[in-house]
């Protein structure tokens, strides 16, 4: 053996004798750091995942917490009985096979080959949806009967109901693996999370994430050999949280009741664009919100517009702004109710005109209300100035956002659980200070003044409540597992810089909004179940290079010890078109009425 054959295996030896070295280096590490976790990028400890290589699992329930409706019935997290085929040899005889296929709405064939391909645990899934396919009661017992092994109806945890509906404010979870390392960043967190766990991506899921994922996940899981091969004998397990506490609860205002009738109602009317708002007068709570077009949380085209939230966008108000005007005139004494105007049809000035060909004539004020008389309140808007009718609107929430929320709450900074919620606006900054074409045009509800559906169904409840503005809940407690209580979402006030309008005029108003509709532009709601007072819309507006029409109707019911306002919008109507939105407003009533008789 030649000196140069002798170093080269000396050289062999030498580094076989380093890894060797950092093996056992790693292995004692490994042993003497055992009491602390090393986490993988999936949130996962190496113990864990030591175990899982063992494992073959189906997720049942992320472990998320859930939303409810004021009466605490649950608006996420239906369970769903679901087959689930696991990775067994054991295959059914032909006779219960064919059972089975029919049962799961297929062919035995096609049954056969889907069992021989899975390596773990597979939801049985609808060939329509694409959801976990939902056993009734008596197909539940007409599978256990069949008692085949590697089959079982497992509860799965399904977050929203299958189809579209009209609850944006609830939102959608996705995965977002730059939210998560976020979370990460801000936090330095010892556990992460697994970076496909899903997290809020809009609506109260997203304004109330970081109380909803704290619990651990339920999984269905069997055992596997060495060559990833189920052991039969030790069957299928089922893990899951063994907190008391967690997942949390989150109730919310909402009456889940009459959510479901609102959305049947657009639906049956034919609505196709805009929002409802119904809120509490007691309180200002938003007993429904619904928003239209329909959107699916199960299937977010985020391209799209159908998750926005239209309740809480701000849009041109037409005529039921002139509440504004009113409001500001008789603050500032700018006008007496009887106060006498001539209406002509046509205003003369700055393109506008009234929407009665002809005209009024000669009308009051407090008539000019009930009527809607564009002539009026143009005539106003020039005897106002900008500040006045701004501190006006301001005072009635208007221009500003109203949703609840709170600064610090249980760690959370300034927890707004309203997500998409606008501003509006009056004025247009851009502008310069406004002249007088801008304020005559204002008056109206046109040029820049932009409110959300969700401001105008609060004006109502400040007026109702002498011009006290409140804040609109939409989450009113958080709540542990076991049902104690975590913490409440007190209502509060949202007051303006500008102070309040009075109770004089807030009164005022009210009565001239029941003139609107025993003489005015709602008379079409006498034949109501209750008395009702309101004050009709429209907004000409320009979408899509087509001018179209907005529509308008704010009010509530009964006028003798209110319990409801509303705020209806339906958007994109053709000039001239019936004016839906009152009528969709006394269907509403209608429906409330009744609910409560």
């Amino acid at each position: 053996m030649t000196v140069l054959h002798k170093k080269r295996i000396l050289y062999i030896l030498i580094a076989l004798s380093g890894v060797f070295l950092l093996l056992a280096i790693r292995l004692a590490y490994v042993q003497f750091t055992s009491n602390r976790e090393h986490w993988t990028a999936g949130g996962h400890s190496l113990s864990e995942m030591a175990v899982r290589q063992r494992e073959r699992g189906i997720e049942l329930d992320p472990g998320r917490g859930h939303f409810t409706d004021r009466k605490g019935h649950l608006l996420t997290g239906q369970v769903i009985w679901t087959p689930v085929l696991f990775p067994v040899r054991v295959k059914p005889d032909p006779k219960s096979l064919g059972k089975l296929a029919a049962l799961l709405h297929t062919d035995p064939a096609a049954l056969t080959r889907k069992w021989a391909n899975i390596k773990q645990p597979v939801p049985w899934k609808d060939s329509k949806s694409g959801e976990p396919l939902n056993l009734s009661a008596a197909d539940l017992q007409t599978l256990s009967g069949l008692k085949i092994a590697g089959l079982e109806a497992l509860p799965i945890v399904r977050r929203y109901k299958a189809g579209p509906s009209g609850r944006q404010w609830l939102g959608f979870v996705s995965e977002q693996p730059d939210t998560i390392k976020g979370i990460f960043s801000r936090n330095g967190m010892a556990h992460p999370l697994p970076l496909n766990l899903k997290v809020g991506g809009a609506g109260l899921e997203k304004t109330m994430d970081s109380f909803l994922r704290r619990a651990e996940a339920t999984t269905a899981y069997v055992v596997v050999d060495g060559k990833k091969r189920p052991i039969e004998q030790i069957g299928s397990r089922i893990t899951g949280p063994q907190s008391p506490y967690y997942p949390l609860q989150i109730r919310t205002t909402i009456d889940s009741d009459i959510q479901f009738m609102v959305e049947n109602l657009t639906e049956r009317m034919g609505m196709k664009e805009g929002a409802v708002v119904i809120l509490d007068v007691r309180n200002g709570d938003i007993v429904a919100m619904v928003s239209k077009p329909f959107y699916d949380p199960n299937r977010i085209n985020l391209e799209g517009e159908q998750w926005g939230n239209r309740a809480v966008k701000a849009y041109t108000p037409g005529s039921i702004f002139k509440t504004v005007i009113a409001a500001a005139a008789l603050e500032s004494q700018s006008a007496s109710p009887d106060e006498k105007f001539v209406c002509k049809g046509d205003y003369g000035k700055y393109h506008l005109s009234c929407w009665k060909e002809g005209g009024h004539g000669e009308i009051s004020f407090e008539k000019g209300y009930a009527n809607s008389c564009n002539t009026v309140f143009a005539a106003l808007g020039e005897r106002l100035t900008a500040s006045q009718i701004e501190a006006a609107a301001l005072s009635l929430g208007i221009g500003r956002r109203v949703g609840w929320q709170e600064k610090m709450f249980l760690g959370a900074d300034d927890l707004r659980p309203l997500d998409q919620e606008e501003a509006g606006a009056i004025f247009s900054g851009k502008r310069g200070i406004p002249d007088q074409g801008t304020l005559a045009q204002s008056a109206i509800g046109q040029r820049d003044v932009l409110v959300t559906p969700l401001q105008a169904a609060n004006l109502v409840v400040t007026l109702l409540h002498d011009g006290i503005v409140l804040a609109p809940r939409l989450v009113s407690e958080i709540r542990y597992a076991d049902g104690s209580l975590l913490a409440e979402l007190p209502p509060h006030r949202s007051p303006a810089t500008a102070g309040t309008i009075s109770a004089r005029t807030a009164r005022t108003l009210l009565q001239w909004m029941r003139e609107v509709i025993t003489e005015g532009t709602g008379r079409s709601n006498l034949d109501a179940r209750w008395e009702l007072a309101g004050k009709s819309g429209t907004a000409q507006v320009l979408r899509g290079g087509k001018e179209l029409n907005d529509q308008w109707f704010i009010g509530y019911g009964p006028v003798k010890n209110p319990k409801y306002a509303a705020a209806v919008l339906v958007q994109s109507k053709n000039p001239g078109a019936r004016h839906e939105a009152t009528q969709l407003f006394r269907e509403l009533m209608q429906m409330l009425a009744k609910k409560l008789a």
